[in-house]
């Protein structure tokens, strides 16, 4: 039977499908072969961790969606997806990470048995989670194919998010407010980093009132001093010591719907770079939220944080931010609209972004960060509400 606990409604899943449908269209695909599990959970609800074996959803134009994985995971897609049980079809664990034979090759299978061992059929050729072996047995398995790469085309179709979807980020950012505070509360000299972290995950977990938690797409990151340089350090077992400062990287998770949400504290007294490096984010942050309104672009939310940084005196490159909502490891970001001086994209209120203008330096790191929606009109609003600024202890 067809699951009952779906995150969305009946209708919400067959407008996103009806728009993927729309999309294969323009490009002349006979099927799309989705194997991003985010976009998975995003067209059937499917909802596992089995994302480490291959597993996809066909889509066609004209009969529900096929959700095929490890046949052991069919029974939770059984209790996940919208289709009907007959739309669930599972390969032999024979074909798991065998080296005489490969998944792809039943996948070949069922897409002949579905009618489309011909035509154009679409991959997402750039992902985490679909190697070129893959490709490779493919090609080989059904040379009548023409394969088209369709790498973020479903993404895309994500980045504006519906008010169900809006619904579950606000809960995400409560539960990453509540995880701030704890770890603001709980760190000081001489406290090792993995007790933090311990507390972060049991936060984060917990959840808030009305809204359990699950687990984010990345673990905590929190380097402390000269580590602080290098953006993705996770942790260790080293206490937390005075004359440093660490910021923490983290973001609560409902129902695979995320919240990223940063803050630095330093313990001791702040040397006077880094309180000018704390003011000029603080003003970049004032200016590029300002101008994160519908109907500007990507790039100019980008030039307003750069620029207000520039008039500090304070230089930055690359991109300061990315869309976000559902995902799963090991990247919380939908890996599509970046707020950088090349991204033209109109912004259209729903659309959700990590606003992230994170300063790593030889001796310190900075990150205040803030999880941002588009709305109709005015400035963005932001997720979460904490003070914009460097915390400081004692």
């Amino acid at each position: 039977m067809p699951a009952t606990d779906l995150p969305f409604s009946r209708e919400e899943y067959q407008s996103r499908l009806a728009r993927t449908r729309a999309v294969m269209e323009q490009a002349n695909l006979d099927a799309l072969v989705i194997s991003d599990p985010s976009n998975q959970a995003w067209l059937t609800g499917y909802d596992g961790w089995s994302f480490y074996v291959h597993q996809a959803v066909i889509v066609f134009p004209d009969a529900d969606p096929v959700w095929w994985g490890r046949m052991m995971d069919t029974y939770g897609a059984y209790r996940t997806v919208w289709m009907e049980d007959d739309r669930v079809r599972g390969y032999d664990d024979g074909y798991v990470q065998a080296t005489d034979k490969h998944p792809m090759q039943d996948l070949a299978m069922l897409l002949v048995d579905c009618g489309v061992g011909s035509g154009r059929i679409g991959v997402e050729m750039d992902n985490y989670y679909f190697s070129a072996r893959a490709m490779h047995t493919l090609n080989a398995s059904l040379p009548q194919v023409t394969w088209s790469d369709a790498t973020g085309s479903v993404n895309r179709l994500r980045t504006v998010k519906s008010p169900a979807e809006i619904g579950f980020m606000r809960k995400a950012a409560a539960i990453s407010e509540k995880i701030i505070d704890g770890l603001l509360d709980r760190v000081g000299p001489g406290v090792p980093k993995n007790e933090i972290v311990a507390e972060i995950y049991r936060d984060a977990i917990r959840g808030v009132d009305g809204a359990w938690g699950d687990y984010p797409a990345i673990v905590p990151m929190l380097p402390s001093g000269a580590e602080a340089a290098a953006p993705h350090l996770t942790w260790n077992g080293r206490p937390f010591a005075r004359g440093e400062a660490t910021f923490f990287e983290i973001s609560g998770c409902y129902r695979r719907y995320h919240a990223p949400f940063c803050r630095t504290l330093f313990l001791g007294t702040p040397p006077a770079d880094l309180l000018h490096a704390e003011g000029a984010v603080a003003e970049g942050l004032e200016a590029g939220i300002d101008a994160a309104r519908a109907g500007n672009r990507a790039c100019d939310v980008a030039r307003a944080m750069f620029g207000a940084l520039k008039k500090a005196g304070v230089e930055k490159e690359g991109r300061c931010g990315y869309a976000i909502g559902l995902s799963y490891p090991p990247d919380w970001g939908e890996r599509t609209i970046s707020f950088r001086n090349s991204d033209e994209t109109v912004l259209e209120p729903g659309m959700t972004f990590h606003f992230m203008p994170g300063l790593w330096r030889d001796e310190w790191g900075l990150e205040i960060t803030e999880s941002i929606l588009i709305r109709e009109s005015g400035p963005a609003e932001t997720f979460c509400d904490r003070p914009r600024k460097l915390f400081v202890k004692p």
